[in-house]
C-alpha cells in the first residue's frame, strides 16, 4: 500500500512527437506512483522529456489507438491505470478525487470528465463538455478495445463518475484538427464497413442534423460562442464525410 492509503496506480501514455505538450501532461501526473510512455518513434524531445519527469519509456511500433493504448497499460507494474493523452492535464480538483478512491474500491473503473479547449477557449457545453471519458480503471476488470480510432475502454464490473475536470489542452490549429477529424472518418468509414454495415442516402442527410441539433440546441453549445459553433459543425461534417465515404465505396465496389 502506498503511503496515503490508497492503490498504487500507474499513468499510462502513448506518444509521438509529443515534445510541445508533453511537460505539463508529465507534470499533472507526477502524483501517481509509476510513469509509463509508450512510444512509436518519436524523432523530437519526447523520450528525453520523459526520462527527465522519471517515466519509464517503452519504444514500440504503432498498432492502432486501441491496440498501443492496450499495450501501454499491460507495462504498468499496478492493476490500477490512469490513461491520459499528451495534451491532457490532470486539474487539481480531480487530482484530489482520484487520490480519494478507496484502497478496497467496490468499482471496477471511473468516469472522467473531459474539458475540452477549442479556438482558445474550454468548452463548457454540447459536445465538448461533459466529454466523460472512462480513463480510470483496474486493468483486471477493464480493457482497451481494439478500435484503430474511437477507441473506449470497456469494462465487466460497475463503473463510477469522479468530480474534477480532465483538461484537454489542444493547441492544434484549426487546419489541422479538420486534417485529423478527415484520417479519423476514413478510419471510421473502413472500420463500419469491415463489420458489415452499410451506409444509406439517410445516414447522410440526417447524421449531422441530429448531431447539430443534439449538441448545439439541447447540450447548449450555442453558449460557448464562436468556438461552440466552429465545433459542432466540424463535427457534423465530419459525420457527413464518414457516411460519404462508405457511399462511395459501395458505389464503387463489385
Amino acid at each position: 500500500m502506498t503511503p496515503d492509503h490508497r492503490q498504487p496506480l500507474t499513468a499510462v501514455l502513448i506518444t509521438l512527437n509529443a515534445a510541445d505538450c508533453l511537460e505539463g501532461c508529465l507534470a499533472s501526473v507526477a502524483f501517481c506512483d509509476e510513469i509509463i510512455v509508450v512510444d512509436s518513434g518519436s524523432v523530437d524531445a519526447t523520450v528525453a522529456i520523459a526520462e527527465r519527469h522519471g517515466a519509464r519509456v517503452i519504444r514500440s511500433g504503432w498498432r492502432g489507438f486501441g491496440p498501443q493504448k492496450q499495450f501501454a497499460v499491460e507495462q504498468a507494474s499496478h492493476d490500477w491505470v490512469l490513461c491520459i493523452d499528451a495534451d491532457e492535464r490532470v486539474s487539481e480538483r480531480l487530482r484530489e478525487s482520484i487520490r480519494a478512491v478507496s484502497p478496497e474500491p467496490t468499482l471496477v473503473a471511473y468516469r472522467l470528465s473531459r474539458c475540452n479547449k477549442f479556438m482558445g477557449r474550454y468548452l463548457k457545453h454540447g459536445e465538448g463538455y461533459p466529454d466523460w471519458c472512462l480513463r480510470l480503471f483496474d486493468r483486471r476488470h477493464a480493457r482497451w478495445s481494439d478500435d484503430p480510432v474511437h477507441e473506449k475502454v470497456i469494462a465487466n464490473g460497475e463503473v463510477g463518475n469522479l468530480s474534477g475536470d480532465l483538461l484537454h489542452e489542444s493547441a492544434e490549429s484549426l487546419d489541422a484538427y479538420l486534417a485529423k477529424q478527415n484520417r479519423y472518418s476514413t478510419i471510421a468509414a473502413e472500420a463500419a464497413l469491415a463489420q458489415g454495415r452499410r451506409a444509406t442516402l439517410a445516414h447522410l442527410l440526417l447524421s449531422p442534423s441530429l448531431r447539430f441539433a443534439k449538441f448545439y440546441v439541447f447540450r447548449l453549445g450555442l453558449l460557448d460562442g464562436l468556438p461552440g459553433l466552429v465545433h459542432i459543425l466540424v463535427g457534423c461534417g465530419a459525420s457527413f464525410a464518414k457516411y460519404a465515404k462508405m457511399l462511395a465505396f459501395q458505389r464503387n465496389s463489385p
